[in-house]
């Protein structure tokens, strides 16, 4: 059906008009058949649903940022075990990103995000009672190799169960999920961390506060997992697998909860065969059968026309969670050195390199180290940046189809490599926190973006697949940035915020490359 049908096809199933007539002549495609299910209390209890499962996401790669002040004496870390505790879970998501794109694609996305989800929870509960350093960073690397799964199939799960006028924002709206839960980060740490208690369960073995604060942020993952027990499976990806049975009772189902009519009044009856086979339920196939099946579903990925637009939205995802995530994670080490240079001085604000002068690795003797715990200042400043990101998400949200997703990537990439520059610059304490919210406002902004550019370009049966190998790229570069972010900051204050910037900019010049925007969906 054409693009532009569709769209007369919308407007008479806002205006409630009857073409069960036209229905009976031809089946429907998924972008009929999901607009005729129209726009209401399902999909807005999808969203909310969807807050927890951002936060899940989001609290396995960020709490570690807010954990290293209170416990670096407790695990004597030096500002390498932070860098490597910091890439540990990024290295975790590289290892499983082929592993959990192919899973996906093949076997479908709600049960396993249900089931990810839940192992997610577990290693996280488990890493809180962590003895040691290298304990808790094998844990890190393990909850990295679950969620990278959930945290590539969520977004494709939501912009299927939507139709394509929809479609293109929900990827961003659950980054104005994932922001609400960076602001919550550190507010939950100016209640838990500075009550610094030690309960000893061994004599060899104690439980921090720090390890209570790990222990909460299991509960969004918990919580996801219970969520997608009682969440349909895409319809989407069942019509992709020929199972168009079960995805027309999922259709009707929308139709009925949102429009509060029975479901004999869904004017869809038939849909289109997208895979060619008979539409059969009853056939069971092997594991064997469905490893070979999703084998010849990827296989199209790495060949002409997919391959180019592959290598482009890798890069692109590459240089952006790279500059991102080695500065959003070392923002709160970062505020922490501003604070203890204040603290030591009077209260004094100085040039963002005098204060980061602070920083120095521990002698190893833990009777050396010294923690301050009167940290309200950097958790007010941390959730500040990220109300600013939540700004960020809602105006891309309400631009992305007036500007255009590349258009829009363009802009982004670019005021972010002068928010970095700017960094370097900052004269005071203010200015700092200006900058790094600037940045990492547009930088948030733009790797949902990137994921909207890939839900739009690539068919079904290689989206999360392709949003997988985009993390992986991405997660990869994070790994190295935060690798060497430390190393970087021995040298001297312009490396670590220089590179950063060039990396800003190394995205927008590749941003130019990226295709115009289709108008149709696969």
């Amino acid at each position: 059906m054409a693009y532009e049908e569709k769209d007369v096809w919308e407007k008479r199933i806002e205006k409630n008009e009857d073409f069960e007539e036209f229905l009976e002549e031809k089946p429907a495609d998924f972008e009929t058949a999901i607009t005729a299910t129209n726009f209401g209390k399902f999909n807005w209890v999808l969203l909310c649903l969807a807050l927890p499962v951002s936060w899940g996401n989001l609290f396995e790669t960020t709490t570690m940022s807010y954990v290293f002040p209170a416990a670096q004496c407790d695990l004597n870390l030096t500002l390498e075990d932070k860098g490597m505790l910091n890439a540990a879970v990024y290295f975790g998501t590289i290892t499983s990103a082929f592993f959990w794109g192919f899973l996906f694609d093949t076997f479908g996305r709600r049960k396993l995000l249900m089931i990810g989800y839940f192992m997610d929870a577990v290693i996280v509960i488990i890493s809180a009672f962590s003895p040691n350093k290298h304990f808790l960073m094998f844990m890190k690397f393990l909850g990295g190799f679950i969620i990278n799964g959930p945290y590539a199939a969520a977004p494709t799960y939501l912009s299927e169960m939507h139709a394509a006028k929809y479609r293109s924002r929900m990827p961003l709206l659950l980054g104005v999920g994932m922001s609400l839960g960076s602001m919550f980060l550190p507010l939950l740490a100016a209640i838990i961390l500075p009550l610094n208690f030690k309960i000893s369960l061994m004599d060899s073995f104690a439980f921090h506060s720090w390890g209570f604060y790990l222990m909460i942020n299991a509960v969004p993952s918990l919580l996801s997992g219970i969520i997608f027990m009682f969440l349909p499976e895409s319809p989407k990806f069942l019509m992709s697998m020929g199972r168009n049975e079960e995805a027309l009772k999922v259709f009707q189902m929308m139709f009925k909860m949102n429009t509060g009519k029975p479901v004999e009044m869904y004017p869809i009856r038939n849909l289109v065969k997208e895979n060619g086979e008979k539409d059969n339920p009853h056939t069971k196939k092997t594991f064997f059968d469905n490893l070979k099946k999703g084998y010849v579903q990827i296989r199209p990925l790495f060949s002409f026309p997919h391959l180019r637009l592959l290598l482009l939205v890798c890069g692109l995802q590459g240089f952006q969670l790279m500059s991102l995530n080695t500065l959003r994670l070392w923002m709160p080490q970062l505020f922490q050195a501003i604070n203890d240079y204040k603290y030591l001085n009077n209260g004094t604000s100085s040039s963002l390199c005098e204060m980061l002068s602070i920083i120095r690795p521990t002698t190893g003797k833990k009777e050396d180290c010294f923690v301050n715990f009167d940290n309200l200042e950097v958790y007010i400043k941390s959730a500040l940046a990220s109300s600013m990101l939540l700004i960020g998400y809602l105006l891309a949200s309400s631009l992305i189809n007036a500007v255009g997703q590349k258009r829009l990537l363009n802009i982004i990439s670019f005021v972010a490599s002068f928010a970095a520059i700017g960094l370097y610059f900052a004269p005071n304490s203010a200015a700092v926190t200006v900058a790094i919210s600037a940045f990492k406002m547009f930088a948030g902004v733009g790797t949902n973006v990137i994921i909207v550019i890939i839900v739009n370009f690539f068919p079904t049966t290689l989206r999360t697949m392709t949003v997988s190998l985009a993390m992986m790229t991405g997660r990869g570069a994070a790994t190295f940035g935060n690798l060497i972010f430390p190393y970087l900051l021995k040298i001297g204050c312009a490396p670590p915020f220089l590179s950063i910037a060039g990396q800003a900019c190394a995205l927008f010049f590749l941003s130019l490359l990226l295709p115009e925007q289709r108008t149709t969906f696969i």
